[in-house]
């Protein structure tokens, strides 16, 4: 698996983990990067900026979601697409050494593995929209 898409995955996993328990991001990162082994692997700074910054603008990226999401409420994604969306969006918005269309790749792949059947199509879909009219 590629660096950056562990680094996706951890990240995923910290906010998966802040979002079924209600906690800020933020906080469960510093326990998900203690309890990492040292020598701590290269990707880690990358899921840790991806975490952070999502956490940092979350309103925002959470408002684009839910506006580009047709017929869908954040409360009503499966947790998985919810996060991989943030993440993906925050790429998309914030992350400038990444094209538009490898963070919706990354993203749909990584819901291809972990989420539903559906979720792949319903990720490009609504990743497409926001990248097309959100960051022009």
């Amino acid at each position: 698996m590629p660096a950056r898409r562990k680094a996706r995955k951890r990240a995923l996993d910290v906010l998966f983990e802040a979002d079924l328990r209600g906690r800020p991001p933020v906080e469960v990162l510093a326990g998900y990067v203690e309890r990492i082994e040292k020598p701590r692997p290269e990707h880690l700074g990358y899921a840790v900026g991806l975490v952070e910054g999502v956490a940092a603008r979350l309103d925002r990226v959470d408002e684009l979601i839910a506006s580009y999401a047709e017929g869908w409420t954040l409360d009503r994604m499966p947790t998985v697409d919810r996060n991989l969306a943030r993440i993906a969006v925050y790429e998309l918005l914030y992350v400038d050494e990444i094209d538009d269309a490898v963070a919706i790749s990354e993203a749909v792949e990584l819901a291809r593995q972990m989420s539903t059947d559906d979720s792949p199509r319903f990720l490009n879909g609504l990743l497409g929209r926001i990248a097309e009219y959100a960051t022009r």
